[in-house]
């Protein structure tokens, strides 16, 4: 027993510094005020669709800067061509390269070479430009080393510029990422309408100084036309750029002395403030524009010398306008532009209703699983009860220790989690019983019992964790969480079923090791009931049957098609709640919009509509204008009108999560078969992904049927249905493998008949706790989690029945197959090859 106290000592530490980590999100705040930061802020962190909020994902706009980078390198080969003497018409720039024609063939070579030595004498000596001859033009091209360089920097100064802006409007404790290799995700607690927000980071500020052009001194091609900010007039401006606008240390927002209008005082630094007292000299009486985004903001004439240093930027400002422009100036310009690609918008009430369903659902679904496992398997399943209690504690003292963010769907994987963690524990509580049943005493059916169900629970989370794994690779926001959730979940479920079950189970058997063991159970089954059944009498008619179900979910799929949501459409939901608007008027108003395409759908009460309007391609900007425009048309007609939720997804997004979803699936099943086909043999791989393949496109089938959104969430259920289901065939073909190997001279359709008898109890009890867990999600938890829930618990009976009826015919035929090449069912154990070299002789 020494073992034993030792091990309780130390699982008893685990547990407790578990158990201490997730204690803070329990505390009131006013016991939290007094406990050191470090272990009050030791909590997890609601997301967005919990607490309310907003969730902008930015694209940077790389196109611009490339430009620019070619615009510069063609100004620096102006002046060495010059020198040489050799002719040019005027630079062509575009996105993807420069084109210089050159007036004389004679002159080809030479500007050539100029060329490539200007883009050999960088300042680093990197090698930015390809500089080709053809057709008499030289063209120039970004190479792709810089090309990345390049938008890798801009995307770096860009999240320092978000962050600094967004710091400045004072925001509460915004999370600003890199998201991909161009992308910046902005989420924003307690945001409820972004619109502001949007407009600050689409911002790009970038201003410089340009002195208005001389018309006899400057040519054509040296100057550009600028209009100014409400397009009504224009100036002709020097291309060339006087001073930039980085040089700005300071600005605010102040009131002209003389006029009381709202203007800009803006400070230089030291340099820029040189610049700028030289440049005023020499051009007295001359109009200096300021520019910012393209759009002359004033022209005004310099009167005398400005060596201060500082400034004023005045203009036809409201005061917001003004306290806008000092703020971005302070915060410096965007490198590149930032479109907004995604738009999520939760209102607290939502996020509030949404924590009070997961709550309620969550501890339902538990309770129900509690009074299952006490009701079959009495002081044992208080154990499983005890120890699955314990699993959760350390899922909660795990995510407040990684600082990780609890979504809607994250609540949900908690909730799969409690059902699948009691797996571990029936499929432990089903060996022991088997070993019992055999006239073994306590002590060594506890200890066989365990050995025989490690490597079953070992492979089954195994293969779930490649779905899980593959859904945090290629998930993001809310499905991430949820795959963090459930693989968190899975492992501390191992421990606490290997470790802390078996401890609890060994210390209720103290002093009676030599006595017989008593679980109680199913009774029709302890009396081999199952073992008369034939479940592969009718394997014909069963494979013929799904074969003919999945035929017709394909069907489904092509005609009418599945219901997608704007994750793979691309477009624009909005949740409106206006009581005193009719769907006639709604729609009247968005007409007026010029927003006839928009679909309107009535749901819940009086005046909750959603509207939904999809993406045009290569739109990402203007879906994003169209937010603001849908809700225009709804505030026209009720100015208090409320918006709980807005998802809009631009065409790009949308085409990534197609891909991404595709790939995910495809990675699933292709990894499943990798570790099956190690970890058993070929044709038990072969059979596991053929039985999943026909359970997912039945999945797939539902969804077609019903009409249930299928979006992110949905893709999350699927990968999860996978992993569940490969789950269950993983714990039925152990057993085969393992009566192959007691009983190798028995006829195939026994063995796998026997497998099928021992694992049914596991089989349908597992099913029975996790369709519980999930159950009263599924029957009240809305349409937030339906896309999870209910093809679940769909999921769950289909992945049972393949189970016994579908994967094993699978896996008997592919078996005849192999005899009849005269392959081994199973690969020889190291004992077995051991055995065999001794004969030899």
């Amino acid at each position: 027993m020494k073992s034993l106290r030792s091990r309780a000592v130390v699982y008893g530490l685990v547990i407790a510094l578990g158990l201490l980590s997730a204690l803070p999100n329990l505390l009131p705040s006013s016991v939290s005020a007094s406990l050191p930061a470090w272990y009050s802020n030791n909590t997890v962190t609601l997301g967005l669709d919990l607490q309310g909020g907003s969730h902008l994902l930015l694209e940077a706009d790389t196109k611009a800067l490339f430009t620019d980078q070619l615009a510069s390198f063609t100004e620096a080969l102006k002046l060495p061509l010059r020198k040489a003497g050799i002719h040019y018409q005027s630079p062509v720039v575009g996105e993807s390269q420069a084109v210089l024609r050159l007036n004389k063939p004679e002159q080809q070579q030479e500007a050539l070479s100029i060329a490539k030595e200007v883009a050999r004498n960088q300042s680093d000596n990197s090698r930015r430009f390809t500089v080709q001859l053809s057709d008499g033009q030289l063209r120039i091209s970004l190479t792709e080393e810089w090309q990345q360089a390049l938008s890798k920097d801009a995307i770096e100064r860009s999240l320092e510029v978000v962050r600094r802006r967004l710091n400045e409007t004072g925001l509460v404790e915004p999370s600003i990422t890199r998201q991909g290799d161009d992308g910046i995700l902005v989420q924003m607690p307690g945001v409820a309408d972004p619109h502001a927000i949007r407009t600050l980071l689409g911002t790009t500020a970038k201003m410089s100084f340009h002195w208005q052009a001389k018309s006899d001194a400057v040519s054509s091609a040296d100057t550009m036309i600028v209009a100014d900010a409400s397009s009504e007039q224009t100036y002709r401006l020097e291309r060339r750029v006087a001073m930039q606008g980085e040089r700005i240390s300071d600005a605010q927002m102040a009131f002209n002395a003389d006029t009381g209008n709202p203007v800009v005082n803006f400070k230089l630094d030291s340099e820029g403030g040189r610049v700028f007292g030289e440049i005023t000299r020499d051009n007295i009486g001359r109009p200096l524009a300021i520019v910012l985004d393209n759009k002359v903001i004033t022209a005004p004439v310099i009167r005398s010398v400005i060596a201060g240093g500082s400034g004023e930027i005045s203009g036809s400002f409201t005061t917001q306008d003004a306290s806008n422009l000092a703020l971005l100036l302070r915060a410096g310009a965007l490198p590149v532009p930032l479109h907004v690609v995604e738009e999520r918008t939760v209102g607290p009430d939502l996020g509030s209703d949404a924590i009070a369903m997961g709550l309620t659902t969550g501890i339902i679904g538990a309770a129900m699983v509690v009074a299952f496992m006490l009701g079959i398997y009495g002081a044992w399943g208080l154990i499983a009860c005890i120890s699955l209690a314990v699993n959760i504690g350390l899922l909660f003292g795990v995510l407040s220790t990684l600082g990780a963010t609890l979504t809607l769907p994250g609540i949900a994987g908690i909730i799969l989690t409690v059902g699948m963690a009691v797996d571990a524990n029936i499929l432990i509580n089903e060996r022991i019983r088997e070993e019992a049943r055999r006239g073994k005493s306590a002590a060594l059916a506890l200890k066989e019992g365990f050995d025989r169900a490690y490597s079953t629970i070992l492979d089954s989370n195994a293969t779930t964790l490649i779905a899980i794994s593959l859904l945090f690779l290629f998930g993001s926001g809310p499905v991430k969480g949820f795959a963090v959730t459930i693989g968190i979940g899975l492992l501390t479920s191992m421990f606490t079923a290997i470790a802390v079950t078996r401890l609890m189970m060994e210390w209720s058997i103290k002093g009676k090791e030599r006595s017989t063991l008593a679980i109680s159970g199913v009774a029709w089954l302890d009396k081999t009931g199952a073992s008369k059944i034939n479940f592969l009498r009718g394997r014909v008619i069963g494979l013929a049957a799904s074969a003919v179900l999945s035929l017709a979910s394909i069907a489904l799929f092509l005609q009418p098609g599945l219901h997608y949501g704007v994750d793979f459409t691309g477009g624009t939901v909005i949740e409106v709640q206006a009581p005193s608007v009719s769907v006639d008027q709604l729609r009247q108003s968005l007409q007026a919009r010029h927003l006839s395409e928009a679909g309107i759908q009535e749901f819940g009460g009086q005046g909750h509509f959603l509207i939904r309007l999809a993406a045009e391609p290569g739109q990402s900007g203007q879906t994003a204008a169209q937010v603001e425009e849908i809700k225009s048309a709804v505030t026209d007609l009720q100015a208090n009108a409320e918006f709980p939720r807005v998802d809009m997804v631009g065409p790009k997004v949308s085409g990534d999560f197609s891909d991404l979803t595709i790939l995910a699936i495809l990675a699933a099943g292709g990894g499943m078969l990798f570790y099956l086909w190690v970890r058993f043999e070929s044709h038990f791989a072969l059979a596991a992904t053929l039985t999943i393949a026909l359970d997912l496109t039945k999945t797939i089938g539902f969804f077609a049927l019903t009409g249930v959104e299928f979006n992110l969430t949905a893709v999350a259920a699927l990968l999860a249905l996978i992993g569940y289901s490969v789950n269950d065939k993983v714990v039925v073909f152990d057993r085969i493998r393992e009566n192959l190997r007691l009983t190798p001279n028995k006829p195939m359709l026994q063995v796998l008949n026997d497998s099928i008898s021992s694992t049914l109890t596991r089989t349908i009890f597992t099913s029975a706790t996790s369709f519980l867990a999930l159950l009263p999600m599924g029957i009240a938890g809305g349409a937030a989690v339906s896309s999870f829930a209910q093809p679940m618990l769909f999921g769950i009976v289909i992945g049972t029945s393949s189970s016994i009826f579908i994967a094993s015919p699978i896996l008997y035929y592919l078996s005849q197959r192999r005899t009849r090449k005269g392959l081994a069912q199973l690969r020889p154990t190291a004992d077995e090859m051991q055995k065999q070299l001794n004969a030899i002789p």
